[in-house]
Order: C-alpha cells, then sequence, then structure tokens
C-alpha cells in the first residue's frame, strides 16, 4: 500500500522523528507568542505535564521574528514544546535586524543557557563563533551547515527540493494559465533549494504530460532569479507577486517567511491566484487567517520536531554534532494538505504525486539540488 503524502484525517502534518529519538510527537504545536520582546524567558516547572529539570534551552530568531508564520514560528513551537514536555527553562531573544543577532546570542549566553538555537541560515557564522568560543555550551542551527564541524554544535538541515518538487508537479499541473512562478527573499542556498525543486517538478510534469508549463523566477542552471532582498518587506513581496501575475502566473511559490504574506494579498487581488506556502503550513498559520483559502499547499519542514528532539537529547546527555537532514522518508519534510483546494485537485494528479513521492522515498527517483547541504 502506498504512503500517503497527505495528513491524518484531522489534518496534522506527520511528525518526524530524529534517528537517535525515533517516536513522533503527540499532540500539536503551541502557538509562537504574540508579544515575543527582544529577551523572553520562560519559567521552569510552569507545565503541569512535566516536572522541571536543571536545563535552560535558549532560542535567538532572525529578523522574520517569532510570528512570521515560518520557520522563526516553528523553531519557537519546538522549544516551548520541550518546556511544556521536558520541563526545561526556556529563553529566547528575538532579533529585529541582522545588526541584533551578536548582541542577541551573546545575552542568551550571559543568560546561562545550556543549549543556544539559532533559527535561520543568517545566524551561521554568529552561531559558529559564540560555539568555539564557549565549548562548554550545546549550540544548533536551524537551515544551515556549518563551514567546518564544530563539537559543540549541531546543524538541522533539510532537503526541502525533495517536497518542493512535489509542489513544483502539482502547480504545474493545476495552473490554468501554464504559467507559475517562484521567488526568493534572498538567494541564500536554504532558499533557493525550495526553487530549485520546484523548478524541476514543473519540468518533471512538462516531461510526463507532454505540457509546456512556463516557471518564472528561478533559472536552476545559472541558480539565479527574483529575490525581495529581505525576509521582512511584505511590499516587496507584493510588488514581485504582481509583476508575476502580470505575466501570467496563476500559481506563486514564495520563499521569504512573512514576505510571502505580501504574495497573498496580490493574490487576493486577482481571481484564479493561488499561493504555495513554505516551511510550516501556511493555511494554518493565524497570520494568514484572512487569505489561507489562497493557499494550495505548503513544503513543510519539521522544524518543531526537529527542535525539540535536540533539545531533548542535550537533556539526556545524548547530544550529538552530526547533522540532521529531514528528508520525505524521515518524514522531515512533507507536502501539507490541500484544504479548501481538497476537491479541486484531480484524483488523478494526487495519484501522480504519490506515485512520484513513493520513487523519491525509494530511490528510484533522485531529487538533487545545487543548493543541498
Amino acid at each position: 500500500m502506498k504512503k500517503s503524502i497527505y495528513a491524518v484525517a484531522t489534518g496534522a502534518i506527520f511528525a518526524l522523528g530524529l534517528a537517535a529519538c525515533g517516536a513522533p510527537p503527540e499532540g500539536g504545536d503551541d502557538p509562537a507568542p504574540e508579544d515575543t520582546q527582544e529577551t523572553d524567558d520562560g519559567g521552569e516547572g510552569d507545565s503541569p505535564e512535566a516536572e522541571g529539570v536543571d536545563f535552560t534551552a535558549c532560542m535567538v530568531s532572525d529578523e522574520g521574528g517569532f510570528d512570521d508564520a515560518s520557520f522563526n514560528e516553528s523553531g519557537f513551537n519546538g522549544l516551548k514544546k520541550a518546556e511544556d514536555e521536558l520541563g526545561v527553562e526556556i529563553h529566547s531573544a528575538e532579533s529585529n535586524d541582522p545588526s541584533d543577532y551578536d548582541s542577541n546570542v551573546d545575552s542568551q549566553v550571559q543568560a546561562g543557557c545550556d543549549l543556544i538555537i539559532g533559527v535561520g541560515f543568517a545566524l551561521k557564522d554568529t552561531i559558529a563563533a559564540s560555539a568555539e568560543a564557549n565549548p562548554d555550551i550545546y549550540y544548533a542551527l536551524v537551515d544551515e551547515q556549518f563551514d567546518d564541524p564544530i563539537d559543540n554544535a549541531r546543524p538541522l538541515v533539510f532537503n526541502t527540493q525533495e517536497a518542493s518538487f512535489l509542489a513544483g508537479y502539482l502547480a504545474a499541473g493545476m495552473s490554468e494559465t501554464g504559467t507559475v512562478a517562484t521567488y526568493g527573499g534572498q538567494l541564500f542556498p536554504s532558499v533557493t533549494i525550495f526553487m530549485d525543486g520546484f523548478v524541476d517538478g514543473v519540468d518533471h510534469y512538462n516531461e510526463a504530460n507532454d505540457a509546456d508549463v512556463k516557471a518564472l523566477g528561478w533559472d536552476k542552471e545559472k541558480q539565479d532569479g527574483s529575490a525581495t532582498g529581505d525576509f521582512s518587506n511584505v511590499e516587496n513581496g507584493y510588488n514581485t507577486t504582481q509583476q508575476f501575475i502580470s505575466q501570467g502566473a496563476d500559481i506563486i511559490l514564495p520563499v521569504a517567511g512573512p514576505v510571502g504574506s505580501g504574495s497573498l494579498k496580490a493574490a487576493s487581488e486577482e481571481d484564479g491566484v493561488s499561493v504555495i506556502w513554505v516551511d510550516s503550513d501556511g493555511y494554518e498559520q493565524d497570520a494568514n487567517a484572512d487569505h489561507k483559502d489562497l493557499i494550495l499547499t505548503s513544503v513543510v519542514k519539521e522544524i518543531a520536531q526537529s527542535v525539540f528532539d535536540t533539545i531533548e537529547s542535550a537533556v539526556n546527555d545524548q547530544f550529538s554534532s552530526d547533522p540532521y537532514v529531514g528528508t520525505l522518508e524521515n518524514e522531515g519534510v512533507s507536502l501539507a494538505p490541500f484544504h479548501d483546494f481538497e476537491d479541486e485537485v484531480p484524483d488523478e494528479l494526487r495519484s501522480e504525486i504519490e506515485d512520484l513521492q513513493q520513487q523519491i522515498v525509494s530511490g528510484e527517483l533522485e531529487v538533487t539540488s545545487p543548493s543541498q547541504n
């Protein structure tokens, strides 16, 4: 029996299990805080589900902040889950600008953290420098490898090109105009890996169906394409999407954190335009509530569970600097449910996507990316 790419009937996405920990989580993630300030401390033993332990887990966001409906929020959900289920004390520092990174990480060192997690590739240099300067503290970095292995630091990375390939195939099969598009916030590897997979999925659809769907915004061979310049200016996402719509695109994949809400706004002003979200299930995010009916699906990275499992391993003195790599096979990446589009996706297209997933998991179909960590 083929394994479905879709979530169980409750709509929850299957949770990943790290190799060291195995079991999937029970229940969903807590919502990210609406009022997280520069530094937000959690209380030891606040949760009725777990007694407090002598361990402090800490997190620093990138400029998108913890309410980005994307990877920062997912990371914070993993931190909160560790507080609730493991009884650890938590601290967090929210960055408003890249200039905050060094001081925010240092504030967590000064707070006596046992583990400091940087969310986002932009914190790579800061986390690496702090880890090397503080060998008695554990570190983790979401979405990026370090240039050289660091004994007390673990990269949490994801082969998102696999799930993004399925999204590209879906977009090509669902497009009414024969044109789809993608763009990034900035063209870092953990961004362009989505774009690589998406364009490859469109190309595969064309080959399999003798079609000619165009994918705007990314040239995989040149590793160059459209970017808004940052992960915070929503207006740039709106303007970029408008440009794609004017060129005939009716399905857009923004890889830009909260900037993607600009794509939803632009899509809401045009009939027949939809958006594919990234990192988390965008349909379930409160920030997207006004336009969630425009989200066709999402390319999901199970960041929350990778964060939780990394904290758990450190609490249990089993921390490893070996990279965690999320894949379709271990459910570290996935394609979210179709939600309001459930009745619009043809059965034949669903079946083709499920078959492609099985081919990727089995190794029969290899989806690669120059951006792959």
